[in-house]
């Protein structure tokens, strides 16, 4: 890893939220380098690069979760890494409500993110269990192998 700070993660995380809270867009964009890398290990399609990729993300996020209020619950730094947990809160603009909950690991060079690596979800709504959920998951992964072997 290579450590070019001039700033420490915890700030450029305390500024990202900051702006996120603001809905500074222009602000949100900032905290990113122009040449960022997101990674969404769960979801390796959701990958991008760039800087013009988070503009279009948070300016579509603010339009339709207007009321959007971010948390930071906990975080972590080792040398110019930071682990944090997030909690996004909100109304969508069809009267909705938004709440998206997770890890993300950001990589910062320079005052400005220059990688993540994505873990935050919607969270579900619904009475399933551990037990429950287990059994559907193993369900699906066994008729998922089934239908390949066939």
């Amino acid at each position: 890893m290579t450590n070019n700070l001039t700033t420490d993660p915890a700030t450029v995380l305390d500024r990202l939220c900051e702006a996120t809270a603001a809905h500074d867009l222009e602000g949100v964009v900032a905290c990113f380098a122009s040449d960022y890398r997101n990674e969404t290990p769960a979801h390796p399609e959701r990958g991008f690069v760039g800087q013009a990729q988070v503009r279009t993300n948070w300016a579509r996020i603010f339009t339709m979760v207007p009321d959007i209020t971010p948390a930071v619950l906990r975080f972590a730094v080792d040398g110019d890494v930071v682990w944090s947990e997030w909690e996004h809160r909100g109304t969508r603009t069809d009267g909705s409500r938004h709440l998206m909950r997770g890890v993300i690991i950001f990589g910062v060079d320079s005052e400005v993110i220059s990688w993540a690596r994505f873990y935050m979800e919607p969270v579900e709504e619904s009475a399933e269990d551990a037990n429950a959920f287990r059994e559907r998951l193993l369900a699906s992964n066994d008729q998922a192998a089934s239908a390949s072997r066939d």
